[in-house]
C-alpha cells in the first residue's frame, strides 16, 4: 500500500472510527470488526488509495466523483448515518474535523 497523503489518512481514520462504532452498535462486536464491516472498510481504503484528488479531497458526500459502487455507497451511507451523531460523544474532535472538512469546496477540473 502506497503511503496516503495527510488528508487521505485523516479521511481513512474517520471512516475506520465510524465503521467501528457502527459495527459495535449494530452488530454487537466488542473487538475488531465483523467480516461484513471489515470488507466495507477494506473497500473504502482501496477507494481512498486511488482518489484522484489526493490532498484536495472533499468529503465523499461533496465529491464530484463517486468512486464507490452503488451497493458499497449505500452501505457506507448507512454507517455514516448511524455513526455520525454518535461521534459527537465518543470522538468529538474527530467529529468536528469531519464537519469542517465538509465545508471544503469540491475542486472541479481546473
Amino acid at each position: 500500500m502506497p503511503p496516503l497523503h495527510r488528508r487521505l489518512r485523516h479521511e481513512l481514520r474517520t471512516v475506520e472510527t465510524m465503521t467501528a462504532l457502527h459495527c459495535r452498535g449494530r452488530h454487537g462486536t466488542r473487538e475488531g470488526l465483523c467480516p461484513d464491516c471489515r470488507s466495507l472498510l477494506d473497500y473504502a481504503r482501496q477507494r481512498l488509495e486511488r482518489c484522484p484528488f489526493k490532498e484536495d479531497k472533499p468529503t465523499c458526500a461533496k465529491c464530484p466523483v463517486h468512486c464507490y459502487r452503488p451497493k458499497q455507497r449505500e452501505r457506507i451511507r448507512s454507517v455514516m448515518r448511524y455513526a455520525g451523531p454518535r461521534m459527537l460523544w465518543s470522538h468529538p474532535v474527530l467529529a468536528l474535523l469531519h464537519w469542517l472538512d465538509g465545508l471544503r469546496k469540491p475542486l472541479v477540473g481546473d
